[in-house]
């Protein structure tokens, strides 16, 4: 089989890191209807928990949590149920606090009824007769008890008399809600449906309430849905399920989502912040050959996060993508890094294998596959190779090596590339402006080529006074009468040869006709139209063609018909005349052999006459190409100024895309833009064109605040005086400007001035008064931080950065890219390597892939373990990012106790 077939096999049977599971945590057995709402019971046992699976299966639910008051008895029924079925069902029961307060105790998937019933005998429930009595214990006492157990607690109803928030007040209230193992709550429907006192209590806004936050803005308690549910129909109400993100469905899954709910957790009212259509995201990856030989990965579609020590191919695993993607680094330093880790680590050789899914305007796979040296290719998922480019797969991805970043900070140019993203696309903006362009050249070629054919003619017209001259003395010497015949016949030959040159459009015009013969007919072919349902109407224009064709030959036809009577016309016409030369020059040598016994070069006033012929229509045409110079200059005026409205239009819209990023980012970063920005185009067009000691010009044009392109020319073509007047120039370099070509002109007003970007980031810890810096204040990692926030926002397309928190300030990473990232990675597909645990930590990676290796990148290879792919969620996955990132679990209680913590 072959490596891109196993690649797409092996690949998709490795985890996949965290995604969002369908669950509802309140299911009931058979009996609960009537047990506790008086209703009669829809059937027994074994089919009630059948038709409960089946609905759940029908309404793509994934998690089942049954939760019987005091007892566990209903849950082999669905245990049973759901074998063979992609349903997991957590076992439990729901209890009562001496207050009175319900909670819901869930345990492992796998834990046995015996073990329940030992665990509900902790509480003091013997008798499990579908008992809802208050049991003895309080409700802290229930949460720290159900820890102990292995298990997990939700706060049920706490909006309810028997909830939480209902039940309990004052003291008993404010302890309860600050328990440390309080993790979830229940509640009906979202947070802001809650009444005013409640809700100010979840969302944190109470002093006395206050609970510690992971992160600021997220919830301080798990927010669920998890309503009652006694019949399968119950399934379907918006509040019986939630959202949870796991990698692996299970208690300790469970755990980590309500530690961090604005990462794991979605209310149904909330569903609209999954992503109801995906993005583009690399699924797989794979090595064959080189440091990373054998490694296959699977990626997640959100936040993928690479952890390992130094040398064990984090940046090989980045530069790989960026090699097979075939991009190009931004800098010089991220280039030569580039180069050398594809020279030295990956080799010639080396094998990397892309699996790409699309889902923009539908779902499509392809495999990317490049072998180095040699450039990548695309393959349909069935081997068979295209004629795309990774560019038109993954048009807007990303790459950043390590410090990359830092050298994008340095570039306005490349600044003002990012604002691309957030600009509105206007298409009919772009092909105006392309199509302007190519006017304003075009236009340029023929002003430069007709001033050149004027000069020719100009050179060539200026003998003509002076050859009229000597023919008035020729004619004072009597010689215009004696040679009459002579002169009109060299002004007949004239004619006749001018002929031809008004021919050659018919002649052309001719060969178009034939070479547009047969007409191209194929694309209305039976074939071409039978899936399209207009096919008889298009199928006419068959016809139509069919008679154009017909009559285009019949045309043509004719027309070389004529041409060749017209010739054979012509030919005649010249054979009458040449026998009249004859007889003219018979006549013209006698002349000749008279005037030279007078001394009197009769040959001479015949060629001069000739030249005058030939000079004279000359005049005509000089007079046709001013009209022509003047028509193209009146056009390339209204070019001009289109183009400048097209150029200014652009900026505006970039303004407005600065302006959005702003807003969007406001109290962090501001970006704004100005016109004009980068006059380096101009300067070097100086330098080229104009040459000689321009320095001084440049240095006072860089002073204009606002350069207007079309100003400046005018300036030009008026003199020195404008030059000096306007700009300061000195008058020695301003009269080498003055006296430049016309093209030089030409092209300074077909330059276009790349904006100037400027982006200051506010330094201030949050809450503070606002301390804006621009970009050139800043440190390398606070340039870094600002650059970074603008490449988390709005694209669909994956974003891959070696080693970003190497320019990064530890305090940005918390307070600016965490919150950043976890907002945006369920739009897009992050691919980070890192050493900073609060990438993956605090921003919740789906999918954390540890690295190893053994040996020297240049001889040694690395390895991707799976135990080591996963989220945080996976013990294996945990102990890996405790021992890497924090230095293992003793550094880390080290730094607790030192901190205080």
């Amino acid at each position: 089989m072959s490596s891109r077939y196993r690649l797409l096999e092996d690949a998709l049977e490795l985890p996949g890191g965290a995604k969002f599971y369908k669950c509802a945590l309140q299911v009931n057995p058979s009996h609960y209807i009537e047990t506790y709402r008086g209703q009669p019971s829809d059937g027994d046992a074994v089919n009630h928990a059948q038709a409960m699976i089946d609905e759940a299966v029908k309404l793509k639910i994934d998690v089942l949590a049954i939760t019987d008051h005091n007892s566990v008895s209903g849950i082999a029924d669905f245990r049973r149920a759901a074998q063979g079925r992609d349903i997991y069902v957590f076992p439990g029961f729901e209890l009562s606090s001496n207050e009175g307060v319900q909670v819901l105790c869930l345990y492992p998937l796998d834990e046995n009824n015996e073990r329940l019933e030992r665990y509900l005998g902790e509480f003091g429930v013997r008798n499990t007769s579908r008992s809802s009595d208050l049991i003895k214990k309080s409700f802290g006492e229930i949460l720290e008890t159900v820890q102990s157990q292995g298990g997990i607690t939700i706060a049920a109803h706490v909006t309810n008399k028997k909830g939480l928030l209902e039940n309990l007040h004052g003291e008993a209230r404010i302890h309860a809600w600050k328990d440390k193992n309080l993790l979830a709550i229940q509640i009906p429907r979202d947070i802001c449906d809650l009444p005013q006192n409640f809700r100010d209590i979840v969302k944190n806004r109470i002093p006395k309430y206050r609970r510690p936050q992971l992160l600021e803005n997220d919830s301080t308690v798990a927010v669920i849905n998890a309503t009652d549910v006694v019949r399968p129909d119950d399934l379907g109400i918006q509040s019986s399920t939630c959202w949870i993100k796991m990698s692996k469905v299970s208690i300790e899954g469970l755990r980590q989502a309500f530690l961090d709910p604005g990462s794991r957790i979605r209310l149904n009212s909330e569903h609209g912040n999954l992503p109801s259509e995906g993005h583009t995201e690399i699924v797989a990856l794979a090595w064959e050959g080189g440091f990373l030989d054998g490694v296959i990965v699977r990626l997640n579609s959100n936040l993928n996060v690479l952890i390992g020590g130094r040398g064990t191919g984090k940046s090989t695993f980045v530069e790989s993508i960026r090699a097979v993607l075939d991009l190009d680094p931004i800098g010089d330093e991220a280039r030569k890094a580039h180069h050398g880790i594809v020279r030295q680590v990956l080799r010639s050789g080396t094998k990397i294998i892309m699996h790409v899914r699309v889902h923009r305007p539908g779902i499509h796979d392809y495999q990317i596959e490049r072998t180095i040296p040699n450039p990548p290719l695309v393959r349909e998922m069935s081997g068979k190779v295209t004629q795309l480019a990774p560019a038109d797969i993954l048009p807007k991805v990303e790459v950043y090596g390590q410090h990359e970043i830092s050298e994008l900070a340095k570039c306005s140019e490349k600044l003002t590339r990012l604002l691309h993203r957030f600009m509105k696309r206007d298409e009919s903006l772009i092909s105006r402006k392309a199509s302007l362009k190519q006017g304003l050249s075009e236009n340029r070629r023929v002003l430069c080529n007709t001033h050149a054919k004027i000069k020719t003619l100009e050179e060539e017209l200026a003998m003509l006074p002076g050859l009229e001259e000597t023919l008035k003395r020729f004619q004072e010497a009597g010689l215009e009468e004696q040679l009459k015949d002579q002169h009109l016949l060299v002004r007949e030959e004239q004619v006749l040869d001018s002929i031809p040159e008004h021919l050659q459009p018919f002649r052309d015009a001719l060969e178009c006709m034939k070479r547009g013969l047969p007409i191209d007919r194929a694309f209305l072919s039976e074939k071409a139209l039978e899936d399209l349902p207009g096919r008889k109407m298009l199928s006419a224009a068959n016809e139509v063609l069919v008679e154009l064709a017909t009559e285009v030959k019949r045309m043509s036809g004719e027309l070389e018909d004529t041409m060749t009577r017209t010739h054979h016309r012509i030919d005649q016409i010249r054979s009458e005349w040449d026998s009249r030369k004859q007889q003219v020059a018979i006549a013209y040598e006698q002349i000749l052999r008279n005037l030279q016994k007078f001394r009197v070069d009769g040959e001479e006033y015949i060629r001069l006459h000739r030249r005058i012929a030939k000079l004279r229509p000359l005049q005509k045409k000089h007079e046709h190409l001013k009209y022509l110079v003047k028509n193209s200059t009146d056009t390339r005026r209204e070019l001009v100024v289109e183009w400048e409205d097209v150029k200014a239009k652009e900026f505006r819209i970039l303004d407005q895309a600065a302006k959005k990023v702003s807003k969007k980012l406001r109290d962090r970063v501001k970006v704004q833009v100005a016109a004009g920005g980068n006059r380096d185009q101009l300067f070097n067009l100086l330098r080229t064109e104009i040459g000689g000691r321009i320095s001084e010009t440049i240095e006072r044009l860089k002073t204009v605040p606002y350069l207007s392109l079309t100003q400046f020319v005018e300036a030009c073509r008026s003199g020195t005086g404008e030059l000096t007047r306007l700009y300061d120039i000195p008058p020695r370099q301003a009269e080498s400007i003055s006296r430049a070509d016309g093209d030089v002109y030409m092209q300074i007003e077909e330059l276009e001035f790349t904006p100037h970007t400027s982006i200051h980031l506010n330094t201030a810890p949050k809450g503070k008064t606002p301390v804006w810096k621009e970009l050139n204040e800043l440190s390398t990692g606070q340039k870094a931080t600002a650059v970074l926030l603008l490449l988390l926002l709005e694209s669909d397309a994956p974003l891959i950065i070696d080693q970003q928190e190497d320019d990064l300030d530890n305090r940005f990473i918390t307070e600016e890219i965490v919150p950043r990232m976890r907002e945006e990675k369920q739009r897009r597909q992050f691919i980070f390597s890192t050493h900073n645990a609060n990438i993956p930590v605090l921003g919740d990676a789906e999918m954390i892939l540890g690295l190893s290796a053994s040996g020297e990148a240049e001889v040694g290879s690395a390895c991707i373990a799976r135990e080591h792919m996963g989220a945080i969620d996976s013990q294996t996955s945990r102990e890996l990012v405790e021992e890497i990132l924090e230095g293992g679990r003793e550094a880390f209680e080290i730094r607790r106790r030192k901190y205080g913590f």
